[in-house]
């Protein structure tokens, strides 16, 4: 079994760990969010009826020209502030954090400081 593949599967499991207890309603949606080796993505997601509310990523082209020559963390809390800012437009403040099984530092905390700075409570 190759490394990558094994720190994949313990992702998974601490994912799965976590959403058992993380659901995301109407009134406090789900933050989720998603890292890959490039980018950082994050979505507010309503899981009693499977819809997404909001999106943003370091893809997103709002932000695009601006996290051009950013380290990767300061681009993730570009992002997570521009989640809480469509967020607080869209009258939602109170969420519940997904990390999605990745550890809560770096690039995710970035991200979750982020939509702190910019309104969003969780």
């Amino acid at each position: 079994m190759s490394q990558t593949n094994a720190r994949e599967i313990a992702r998974q499991k601490r994912k799965t760990r976590v959403r058992k207890r993380i659901f995301g309603t109407e009134q406090r949606p789900r933050l989720s969010v998603f890292r890959s080796s490039k980018h950082i993505y994050a979505q507010i997601v309503v899981d009693a009826t499977g819809s997404t509310l909001l999106a943003a990523s370091t893809q997103s082209p709002e932000i695009r020209g601006e996290i051009a020559g950013l380290k990767k963390s300061e681009a993730a809390k570009k992002v997570g502030e521009l989640l809480g800012r469509k967020a607080v437009e869209r009258n939602i403040r109170k969420v519940v954090f997904d990390r999605n099984g990745f550890l809560y530092h770096g690039r995710v905390k970035a991200l979750a400081e982020g939509a702190r700075e910019s309104g969003l409570e969780f």
